[in-house]
């Protein structure tokens, strides 16, 4: 354990934050008497580097990959700050920003009474993987004002990336630099114009392939007459900022929710994979469940994943409060409760808990999303530690640095196919900045337990390729891809492997009319309709189908899609042209057909 005493920030600020340690802890989204500071505050400068990186082939790390350490800062909830300390430090380093470093470990090593409906909490048996930084703070939020790890070269030189953070807590906004002295690492900032721009960790979301994800808050926060003093931006601007700071190709921007007072996505959503999206999911009409639909509508409908596709999206329920009361209900006690707001720490996976009606509903979609993971549930809701109640959760106080030298390997998992004759191809991109000496594929079927190695071969570029031989119908095939770097760096994908793997199925060459059960045609909305409708379709394997819009007489008067879909499925029809009355949406597929009502109003 280590503990330095580093920071440069104003002395007023600084002298303000430290005696300010014991006080009410400012909640994520900015308080009264911050708005009214903004009319006369400057942001901290000259705390980086304030040109773009000058590195080629940027890449902007993502959340799944290995990290060398998790950030959190010392303030108040410390009964959670410990547990998520407690989970991480099994896998990695825990950077701990603490006014002082003594009292911190006096914390951690002392168990601490049951309070309210906080049980105990135990003491650590030791500070391995734990670095106490001396450094003032202004709150806890530390994923909008932490750095974020970039890639030059793609898995070669590792730098931090720090934006303006969208709230007037000085102390807070230069952590990147303390955190660059501690590790070694130069840190960007987009603090001088013409990059000077404005954002917030919770905010952003990146598939660690140029693709980047946000609401339209970053939009508002940089345009013209923004309370920031930033030079206004069009979307193009900050397109280009993203681009050459972070190695955006892609930023996919959402249109803001009415009910988060803070519009951060990591709030609703988490990327769970390159391919794969997980979504907050509210009851039909509840709060921002219309337009979570619709954003996400947006996304599949507009944008493919990395690898072409449409995005896999996973729903998780959004809870309600223990009265009932939903974030449209009351403000003060309908709180954003989301388990979407989680973080991964290598092989662990650390994400808010409520109650058990809910708990025992999202653990089982995480432990299907992602098999093998050991997860940590840590309660955001109990009295004295009310930290959903702030307006955030697990993610917004915990941030990630990626390691130094990443062997990355992505891969787009096989579907269940029908294909009993012909090897099924494994495509990986496996890269590292010593090159890669060698690749695995390794495998077994329904009823084995050792896998089967086969050595993969390049197939030109990046990517390595292997062939897991036919198998019967009925056949369930696990996998996954190993590889070590010249250097003699070793690493797996998925990360957890072979405790958790991809699978995919080997389907019969028939299907009956109870195969039905793969897809679910799901009540379309706005229903009742006077223009643009959604048709949610949920496909438990890769199906060809055909979906119409019919009349009472079942004579089809829309056409709406004909084509394979997998997942979360939201098609588009624009009924504006149809007259006023009741329809059917129909959705056929190998010899099987489904139907929901539909009204068109005028």
């Amino acid at each position: 354990m280590r503990k330095i005493l580093t920071a440069t920030i104003p002395l007023f600020f600084a002298a303000a934050t430290m005696q300010g340690q014991n006080e009410a802890e400012l909640p994520k989204y900015m308080t009264e008497e911050e708005k009214a500071l903004m009319t006369h505050y400057s942001f901290p400068q000259n705390r980086g580097i304030e040109t773009p990186p000058e590195f080629d082939n940027l890449r902007n790390m993502a959340e799944w990959e290995e990290i060398q350490a998790l950030t959190i800062t010392w303030r108040s909830y410390r009964r959670i700050l410990k547990e998520i300390a407690r989970a991480a430090k099994e896998e990695t380093k825990v950077i701990i920003f603490c006014n002082d470093a003594a009292e911190v470990e006096a914390y951690l090593t002392t168990t601490q009474p049951a309070q309210q409906a906080w049980p105990a909490v135990s003491a650590f048996d030791n500070l391995e993987n734990i670095d106490l930084v001396e450094a003032p703070t202004n709150s806890v939020w530390i994923r909008d004002y932490g750095a974020n790890t970039v890639y030059g070269n793609r898995t070669d030189t590792l730098l931090l990336v720090d934006w303006i953070y969208n709230r007037p807590r000085p102390a807070d906004d230069v952590i990147p630099s303390v955190l660059g002295e501690h590790l070694g690492y130069n840190v960007y900032t987009t603090t001088a114009a013409p990059y000077d721009l404005v954002n917030t960790g919770g905010n952003f979301m990146s598939d660690g392939q140029g693709t980047g994800f946000a609401s339209e808050l970053i939009l508002a926060e940089n345009a013209p007459g923004n309370p920031y003093n930033v030079t206004a931006k069009t979307e193009e601007d900050i397109d280009e900022i993203k681009a050459e700071f972070q190695g955006l190709s892609r930023f996919i921007k959402m249109t803001e929710l009415p009910y988060d007072i803070i519009s951060h996505i990591d709030m609703h959503m988490k990327i769970l994979d390159e391919e794969t999206l997980l979504v907050g999911e509210y009851p039909p009409g509840v709060a921002d469940g219309p337009q979570i639909n619709a954003n996400i509508d947006y996304v599949v409908n507009n944008f493919t994943s990395y690898f072409g596709e449409d995005y896999r999206i996973i729903r998780i329920p959004m809870p309600d409060s223990p009265s009932g009361l939903w974030p449209d209900s009351s403000p003060l006690s309908g709180y954003y409760r989301t388990y979407a707001n989680g973080v991964f720490v290598n092989k662990t996976f650390i994400y808010p808990s409520y109650r058990e009606e809910y708990d025992t509903t999202a653990a089982r979609i995480y432990e299907e999303a992602l098999p093998g993971y050991n997860f940590v549930p840590i309660v955001a809701d109990n009295q004295p530690e009310l930290l959903i109640a702030a307006a955030g959760a697990i993610h917004c106080i915990t941030h990630s640095v990626g390691v130094s030298d990443p062997l990355l390997i992505v891969h787009q998992r096989l579907k269940d196919t029908f294909d009993t004759e012909n090897a099924y191809q494994v495509t990986a991109e496996i890269e590292h900045r010593s090159g890669i000496a060698s690749a695995q594929l390794r495998y077994r079927t329904t009823g084995q337990s050792e896998f089967i190695a086969v050595e993969m071969s390049p197939a030109g570029g990046v990517d390595w390729t292997g062939l897991i031989p036919a198998q019967p119908e009925g056949t369930v095939i696990e996998y996954y891809v190993s590889a070590e770097a010249v250097s003699g760096k070793t690493q797996v994908r998925p990360i957890v492997a072979p405790e958790g793997t991809w699978k995919f199925k080997i389907l019969g060459e028939t299907v009956g009319t109870a195969d039905i059960a793969h897809l679910d045609l799901r009540p379309a909305y706005p229903n009742p309709a006077r223009d643009i409708v959604s048709i949610p379709v949920m496909a438990h394997r890769p199906a060809a189908v055909d979906v119409t819009i019919n009349d009472l007489t079942g004579r089809v008067v829309q056409k709406v899609y004909s084509g394979e879909v997998y997942g979360d499925r939201r098609l588009s029809a624009n009924v504006s042209g149809l007259a006023a009355g009741v329809y059917h949406v129909v959705l056929t597929s190998e010899g099987s057909r489904a139907a929901i009502p539909l009204m068109v109003t005028r």
